[in-house]
Formats: C-alpha cells, sequence, structure tokens
C-alpha cells in the first residue's frame, strides 16, 4: 500500500508529491521574484537579513542554503561574507537555473556552488557544513523528518541549521484576516502577475499542513538538534527555527 501525504490540501502518495511540488515550481519560476515581492509587501526581503542576522555566519564557513530558489540568501551571505563556500541547492533545475543565472548576473557566482538535489537525501558526507539554511523550502519535503535528519548528520560539531518558514499567527484576529488574504487575494495575484492561480493556491495550501511553531522545534529535537528555538516575525506568520549540531 502506497504511503499518503498531502499535497496543499490534497492527500496523494508520497511517490508522487515531489513531482507535484516541482510543477509548481518549474511554472512559476520566472515569476519567483516578482510573486514574493508583491505577496510579502517586499517583508520576505527583510525576513532573509534577520536570518542571516541570527546565523552569525564565520569569515570562512561552508554553508548549505537548500531549497535556495533564486538565491536571497545565498547572495547575502556571499555579498557580506566573500570568504564563505556558499553551496546554492534546488531540487527543481528551473529555480536553480534562474538562481544561478542570477548569481553570475548580479557577481555574488564567486563563492557559490550550484547543486540540484533533494533535501532529504544529501549528496554529502558527514560533518561537511558549518551552516545550513532553508528559506521556505521545508513545507514542500516530502519527509520533513528525513530532511531534517539529513540536515544534521551533514553538519559539523557546534555547526547549526536555520529554517525560515511560513507559521502560525498568534493573535486569532490576525489569523483570520491572513486566512481570508491567502485565499482570496494570493491566487489573483498569482493569476494577474504570474497567470498562474492554482501554484498560488497550493503555496496558500501548503502554508497550512505545515507544523506550527512548538511542532517544529519538536520536529528538529526528535532528529537530533540540541537548544532549539524560533523567534516569531510577523506575529507567527513566519517564524525562523534555529537548531545545533552538538
Amino acid at each position: 500500500m502506497n504511503k499518503k501525504t498531502h499535497f496543499g490540501f490534497q492527500e496523494v502518495d508520497e511517490a508522487d508529491k515531489s513531482k507535484f511540488v516541482g510543477d509548481v515550481f518549474t511554472s512559476v519560476a520566472k515569476n519567483y521574484d516578482v510573486m514574493n515581492d508583491a505577496m510579502s509587501f517586499g517583508m520576505h526581503r527583510l525576513w532573509k537579513k534577520i536570518l542571516v542576522e541570527l546565523a552569525s555566519v564565520g569569515e570562512k564557513d561552508v554553508i548549505l542554503d537548500v531549497a535556495s530558489g533564486t538565491g536571497d540568501i545565498s547572495k547575502l551571505i556571499s555579498k557580506e561574507y566573500p570568504n564563505t563556500k556558499v553551496f546554492m541547492s534546488d531540487i527543481n533545475y528551473e529555480m536553480l537555473d534562474e538562481g544561478r543565472n542570477r548569481a553570475i548576473d548580479e557577481s555574488f557566482d564567486d563563492n557559490c556552488y550550484f547543486c540540484q538535489l533533494s533535501g532529504e537525501t544529501l549528496p554529502f558526507k558527514d560533518n561537511t557544513f558549518d551552516l545550513i539554511t532553508v528559506g521556505f523550502g521545508l513545507r514542500n519535503f516530502t519527509n520533513k523528518e528525513y530532511g531534517l535528519k539529513e540536515m544534521r548528520r551533514c553538519l559539523k560539531k557546534n555547526g547549526k541549521l536555520l529554517i525560515l518558514e511560513f507559521s502560525k499567527p498568534m493573535n486569532p484576529i490576525f489569523s483570520k484576516l491572513y486566512d481570508w488574504y491567502s485565499f482570496n487575494i494570493l491566487p489573483r495575484l498569482g493569476s494577474m502577475l504570474a497567470n498562474d492561480s492554482d501554484s498560488y493556491k497550493y503555496l496558500a495550501e501548503s502554508i497550512r499542513m505545515h507544523p506550527d511553531q512548538e511542532r517544529l522545534k519538536q520536529m528538529m529535537e526528535s532528529a537530533g538538534f540540541n537548544e532549539c528555538r524560533f523567534h516569531n516575525l510577523l506575529n507567527g506568520v513566519v517564524a525562523i527555527h534555529i537548531g545545533y549540531h552538538d
């Protein structure tokens, strides 16, 4: 019997989810940055800057940016810490290609390496990275537990994982407004700016199916991370989780 998982609000076979998610990001790749700015009113850029600040990047760190997409986090690290090595990775070729082209065009490719891979089966040796970052990618994993364990395996001792992801608003009134915006406005923005309302309907649904702050913290602890904590941004619409490989 095939194991089931969620693709947005749909229940699908685990074996099929990566293809469905891949189709979504292949569809949105060319308009991804424009849509991110429109959906978040540009705030996603601030959230990523906060993540990099919290990361306390070392001058010569070796860093893996999982689900790097068009490279916002990699760019921030690469520009500020030019002696680091940043591995930009994404399971989706079209998204990775957008990120690689942007790195070349915006001159942050000198210390960047590009890898098409799944965050659930990382092709790296144990204890490879000082820092792993995941920006708005974990909710698209088929098996988040596998991914978290893989990321811990690849971290050096005292290395850290930072996850920036949509989460659960703390205020119930704000939460209702957020739901209305997500299910009424986001698909319309997708239709207007990317001619693709279905993909942004999925993105809104995937956010609702993602574990909330406390549950994700528990999952990180179960995967072997220590000193796990999270920081809520915008009343918990977004959260940054941090865990260490001690």
